[in-house]
């Protein structure tokens, strides 16, 4: 066949040779796309309902950690710490991640997102408060808010929270089970809550003690943290392509699904 077709031979391979280029070619761009693996990274959880539960170790927190590792191929640490130091170890740079964060002012200085869920605060009262409006619960000095250090929320329910503060009407903790705690025992009368919290507030047997107000804000964007004390911009791009690709190939959705219904799950990653 050579002898024969000499230059049919030679077109035949130097094709080959370009095919073979091209896929290198592509392989090496998909591989500079990724983020740079130089070492072993760390992450942090924060126990707060379907997010993440120290008891399980589950979660839709672990969930999207545990694809965006995935996705990746770096090596992470993962830890479970309260809210309040996450924050103060990302402005560090002592931490590289953590989940579900939201953005502010303050917080822009220090951190990078990603942004994979969407949802909405509300105001969880006791019924036995005997108050029917936010109003009506600022007005009553008796009354008080539970609050995990730390923690930020929608515009009205930052608002909310910040004039109680400054009236010394606030109680805060680590975590969101000694909120619930602290509601059964009457100890607050009312706490700021998220869907993610709703199952936990009906194995506390809360629902039964209280209702929810709405605060009247839109869906506040959460997602990936990333200190940019450790985590270079142009790194920061890489991950929250990563992030992006979830939510376009309905990974997110996917995700969600496993823990709300069809349309709320499609509601938290639609924006």
């Amino acid at each position: 066949m050579t002898r024969l077709f000499p230059r049919l031979a030679a077109r035949c391979c130097v094709t080959g040779v370009l095919a073979g280029l091209l896929l290198l070619s592509a392989g090496l761009a998909a591989a500079a796309d990724l983020p740079q693996c130089s070492r072993r990274f760390s992450l942090a959880f924060h126990d707060h309902g379907l997010l993440y539960s120290k008891a399980t170790q589950q979660g839709i927190d672990r969930d999207v950690a545990n694809e965006l590792i995935r996705r990746s191929g770096c090596a992470f640490d993962t830890s479970v710490m309260p809210r309040s130091r996450i924050w103060v170890w990302i402005e560090s740079g002592e931490l590289d991640f953590s989940m579900s964060g939201i953005s502010n002012e303050s917080r822009e200085k220090f951190a990078g997102f990603a942004w994979y869920l969407y949802n909405k605060y509300q105001f969880l009262v006791r019924k036995d408060a005997q108050v029917n409006t936010l109003e009506a619960f600022e007005r009553n000095p008796e009354l008080f808010l539970g609050q995990i250090r730390s923690f930020r929320y929608s515009e009205r329910a930052n608002q909310l929270a910040d004039r109680l503060a400054a009236k010394g009407r606030i109680n805060e903790v680590a975590d969101h089970a000694q909120l619930l705690e602290m509601m059964n025992r009457n100890r607050i009368q009312g706490m700021i809550i998220e869907p993610f919290n709703y199952s936990q507030v009906e194995r506390a047997a809360l629902d039964k003690l209280t209702r929810t107000m709405d605060f009247g804000d839109p869906p506040v964007l959460h997602g990936l943290i990333m200190s940019k004390k450790s985590i270079p911009e142009a790194e920061q791009a890489k991950w929250r392509a990563i992030i992006d690709g979830m939510r376009r190939d309905g990974t997110l959705l996917k995700i969600m699904r496993k823990y709300f219904s069809a349309e709320d799950a499609k509601a938290f990653v639609t924006f």
